[in-house]
């Protein structure tokens, strides 16, 4: 309702013509509808019937993953997870069907080696109260991860004391520990002093029930950080801030809104004109010459190629010899980055930044049997494919102001073309829809399981570039 009234008051006081409104509405509605930056979850997944056979094994392997954002809006951490299609086929299962997928969630994120990228940022994973003593467990790194213990309805749970036995070991041993909201009845209430987080599904609470928790654990003294989970909107973030929430999961960090009237900071808009010259072939010396036009960016420039990581024996000096050595695909790759973050927009654009760049990577290493042409192309489309959310403009200026080439154009504001069927892919990975996946990686000629391991080295090298 919120968003609604803001979008009718923008609407009122805009002064844009109703042509140009009905265009860019138009061209909003094709990008949702073949660029979705937030998937709703499936209703139709089939659930198998209960049984040990092997068969869905194959499938458990898919792994999604969600941002968990601070107060600031920063990523703190991420979930990791099984495909939506997968958690469904299991939830009626039995504990030992899922055990067997809480080990292969385990072991994909320990071989991945994930803890040594995630620096200060938490991995959050879900696992089967019985599965906590399971040795698998202690093969992930403890400085880096939070195991969050739900309670299955079904024989072989352990006695709360035992669990709080298992509980306090764990903690010990540095692991930290996450309690679902909706377990802390009867004797498991005994577990709360020792939780580090409590996690709530706020889509399905009501602010009270939310501000009693909150004031249940304030009061109390315990230790515990709320979580609020599959917040929607922002209004619901903020709500949840106020409440007392300190992290936060949903839909609400990729969420598209609507940017008519919104321009381009100055900064941003330098970087684009800069972009759009190399785009359109301007020689060298025009470059640099514009480059000198902003002291601070050439600063940037000159220390970005004489880093440590560029690997030179000897420091450039001059603008000039720094384009030549870096080279123009590298160059807009770089200019691409800075204007992500040129004029510090929206607090969560730090974290748009960083699924950008998973994204951008990703399509990379789906296109790895493709000319280098074709693979570069695929890496822009995946990186301005949310152009819209991190520069928080209408995607068609952002479009414009960087002359793009046409098929790259056509991809992400129309999602036609080749390059869009990859990027549908990217998305389908990062959504946890099996049957998306599925269908989009037939389009692309790539088998799910590859697409999923590409979507996981995409993760760890976006970590590892974005410190």
């Amino acid at each position: 309702m919120f968003g609604r009234i803001v979008s009718a008051l923008r609407d009122a006081f805009s002064g844009s013509s109703e042509v140009k409104q009905a265009e860019e509405r138009r061209h909003f509605e094709t990008l949702e509808r073949h660029a979705p930056v937030r998937r709703a979850d499936s209703a139709a997944e089939q659930i198998g019937s209960d049984s040990d056979s092997d068969s869905d094994s194959d499938a458990s392997s898919f792994l999604c993953r969600e941002a968990v954002l601070g107060c600031d809006q920063r990523v703190a951490g991420y979930q990791f997870m099984l495909h939506e299609g997968t958690r469904n086929r299991i939830r009626t299962r039995s504990r030992r069907i899922h055990h067997v997928y809480a080990e292969v969630l385990v072991r994909n994120i320990a071989q991945a080696d994930i803890g040594r990228l995630l620096g200060h940022r938490t991995a959050f994973l879900d696992i089967p109260d019985s599965f906590l003593e399971h040795t698998v467990v202690l093969d992930l790194p403890p400085g880096n991860t939070a195991l969050v213990i739900s309670t299955l309805d079904e024989d072989g749970a352990p006695a709360s004391s035992d669990l709080l036995v298992t509980v306090q070991r764990m903690r010990a041993a540095g692991y930290r520990i996450g309690l679902r909201a909706t377990d802390l009845i009867g004797e498991r209430a005994l577990l709360l002093p020792h939780a580090d987080f409590v996690t709530l599904q706020a889509a399905a609470a009501d602010p009270a029930q939310l501000k009693t928790l909150v004031e249940r654990i304030q009061t109390s003294g315990l230790p515990a950080t709320l979580i609020a989970r599959d917040l929607p909107s922002q209004d619901d973030f903020q709500l949840c801030r106020t409440l007392g929430a300190t992290l936060f999961q949903g839909p609400f960090i990729t969420s598209r809104e609507d940017w008519r009237g919104n321009r381009l900071g100055p900064n941003s808009a330098r970087l684009a004109e800069l972009i759009a010259r190399m785009r359109r072939d301007a020689d060298t010396g025009e470059l640099v010459e514009l480059l000198k036009q902003d002291a601070a960016l050439s600063l940037r420039l000159m220390r970005y190629i004489n880093s440590a990581a560029m690997g030179r024996h000897q420091d450039v000096v001059s603008i000039e010899r720094a384009l030549l050595q870096l080279g123009r695909d590298k160059l807009y790759r770089w200019l691409m980055l800075l204007l992500y973050g040129a004029d510090k927009g929206a607090a969560r654009s730090a974290a748009m930044l960083e699924n950008a760049l998973i994204r951008a990577r990703l399509m990379e290493l789906l296109g790895e049997e493709r000319p280098a042409a074709e693979r570069e192309a695929l890496y822009l489309v995946g990186l301005l494919s949310l152009a819209d959310v991190v520069l928080q403009v209408p995607m068609t200026e952002a479009m414009a102001s960087l002359a793009t080439a046409p098929e790259i154009e056509t991809a992400v504001l129309h999602g036609e073309g080749p390059l869009a069927e990859f990027l549908q892919l990217a998305i389908a990975c990062e959504s946890g829809d099996s049957d998306a996946l599925q269908v989009a990686a037939e389009h692309c000629g790539i088998s799910p399981a590859l697409a999923s391991r590409r979507h996981l080295e995409a993760f760890a090298w976006a970590l590892e570039i974005n410190g």
